[in-house]
């Protein structure tokens, strides 16, 4: 068995979705692939994918050795490139996650100019506000927002994000201008929903942090439902300052309750304990790292 055959033909499939989608990805009999995928799990004595209805997923051996074969191929690649004088272009995918508005403000700009320096690259940019399994859904960089809590992915801290309170100018001349935390019980607000961590309604004095929050006119599931109920004068919110940079510049939404804010959240590039690390991770990690701190600094 060719081992370097068959963990190209293994990535095809686990790219593809499919053991069909993957044979037509190859160009190859569909016989073939499958062949090929069951002498693979044959050679190593474990199972490597899932076949269910939905198509294809990988069992926890498989997730490991596709990332493996993924550094060894790259690996192989740059090595072949190397020796025969090619010193150039990166070449295959790269799939990198990011908070919806976050990414599409900060993210999507540095990634479109590493496409341009690194045209064979193929970039998948997932945007969600919600935190993914990086090893579960293949995913090689992650940019997420707040404290830490998985030990098992190293982090590069780039920047940091403050959590503001704001209204529009038109609800605070109805409803007044809320000067404690203890005010905003006799205001309108607007909450999230669906979310798998909602703002929090936190502040600091000198001692403990403490939770206060406005009645619930509107509840939505989306950060821009949010801002568009604030400039409508629905009510006060809470998101982060990146999201309303602009209507805060253009007085469109007024600030509130500054002093009491709770410390900054960090944003942190995330990525897997790979090691070694593909060439292409690590060029990647190397170009976003200093522009991202730069467009935050502005």
């Amino acid at each position: 068995m060719d081992r370097f055959d068959a963990m190209s033909v293994l990535l095809a499939v686990v790219d593809a979705g499919s053991l069909s989608a993957g044979a037509r990805r190859l160009n190859a009999p569909l016989a073939t692939v499958s062949r090929k995928v069951a002498d693979l799990e044959k050679h190593l004595g474990v199972r490597l994918v899932l076949r269910t209805r939905r198509g294809l997923s990988l069992t926890e051996e498989g997730r490991a050795f596709v990332a493996a074969s993924r550094r060894i191929l790259e690996d192989l690649d740059a090595a072949e490139r190397q020796a025969s004088g090619d010193h150039g272009a990166l070449r295959g995918g790269l799939h990198v996650t990011a908070p919806i508005a976050f990414g599409e403000r900060y993210l999507l700009p540095i990634a479109l100019e590493f496409l341009k320096e690194q045209p064979d690259i193929d970039l998948r940019v997932t945007l969600v506000d919600r935190q993914i399994n990086l090893a579960e859904e293949q995913v090689d960089v992650a940019l997420r927002i707040g404290h830490l809590t998985d030990s098992a992915l190293i982090a590069t801290r780039v920047g940091s994000v403050r959590r503001v309170i704001c209204a529009s100018p038109e609800y605070l001349a109805r409803r007044g201008v809320p000067r404690r935390p203890e005010d905003l019980l006799r205001h309108d607000g607007v909450s999230f929903q669906g979310f798998a961590t909602a703002p929090e309604w936190r502040y600091r004095r000198d001692g403990p942090a403490f939770t206060i929050e406005p009645r619930s006119k509107l509840a939505v599931n989306t950060t821009e439902a949010a801002i568009q109920a604030a400039l409508a004068g629905i009510g006060i919110i809470r998101v982060l300052s990146y999201q309303i940079s602009d209507q805060l510049r253009s007085g469109a939404l007024q600030e509130l309750l500054n002093e009491f804010a709770p410390e900054p959240l960090p944003v942190n590039v995330m990525h897997g304990p790979a090691d070694p690390q593909s060439l292409k991770v690590r060029c990647f990690l190397d170009w976003i790292g200093p522009r991202l701190r730069a467009r935050m600094a502005q």
